[in-house]
């Protein structure tokens, strides 16, 4: 089997080697938790190794996106020269110098159809192999019927077009689900982040609830936010039984 390294210290090894490729990964938990800069380093290590990607910004604007990648070292600049990286802006609406000197805009973000016809062709263009959305739940938050199959819709396009991507989805800090009805059955994996506070400490963790194409460590894993991006300890374990925490 194809795999894609993730590029995140530790969490190959949690998958078994990598994402198979053409998987589409569900990435949920609540704020604060890490979802944005895992998906982001997940691109940025394709960049790396001649892998062209998209980042599809529903929540922030381009620009910060690209301040915010280089405070990790992450400089997306030559990539973009290059052709090998895009920001698809579904987040200004057109609106701003920023956006007219942008190629992939889509002028209604509330619109699906439009989306996957801009993100399309951004993928089509750069030949792209990775796609990170961030994040899909903007896409049906007011809408939550329709959040399975708007999941699904994305899965068609961007399996039928080879890409291994990263769907970005928010819960609340208390919900247990994966951020919409159903969406956890539409995408072909799932990764949850989760930040929980315990003797009035916050501690980071994530578990792989599925994916498919390969074995992956049923167990809850501590990692941390760095300078350099995330860093996952796959020989550790984080356990709370009985009002006790503990890594080992």
């Amino acid at each position: 089997m194809e795999r894609v390294k993730t590029g995140i210290p530790g969490m190959d090894e949690i998958l078994g080697g990598g994402v198979p490729k053409r998987n589409v990964v569900l990435l949920s938990g609540g704020p604060g938790t890490g979802k944005t800069i895992f998906g982001q380093q997940f691109l940025y290590h394709g960049l790396q190794n001649g892998e062209p990607g998209v980042l599809v910004a529903l929540e922030e604007h381009p620009a910060q996106i690209k301040i915010n990648m280089s405070q990790f070292g992450w400089d997306v600049r030559p990539y973009e020269e290059e052709g090998k990286f895009a920001i698809v802006d579904a987040f200004t609406g057109g609106i701003g110098e920023y956006a007219k000197r942008e190629r992939y805009v889509v002028r209604d973000p509330s619109d699906v159809a439009m989306l996957v016809d801009v993100l399309r062709e951004a993928v089509r263009d750069l030949k792209a192999e990775r796609v990170v959305i961030d994040s899909v739940t903007s896409l049906y938050l007011t809408r939550p019927v329709v959040a399975r199959s708007t999941v699904m819709q994305l899965k068609r396009v961007l399996s039928g077009l080879g890409c291994t991507s990263i769907l970005v989805s928010q819960v609340s800090v208390t919900e247990r689900g994966f951020g919409g009805p159903g969406v956890e059955h539409a995408a072909d994996g799932i990764i949850r982040l989760d930040l929980d506070e315990f003797n009035g400490q916050l501690y980071r963790s994530l578990i792989v609830w599925k994916m498919r194409g390969t074995a992956h460590s049923m167990r809850r894993h501590p990692f941390d936010i760095t300078d350099k991006g995330i860093v996952v300890y796959p020989d550790k374990v984080l356990r709370i039984q009985r009002g006790i925490m503990e890594i080992a």
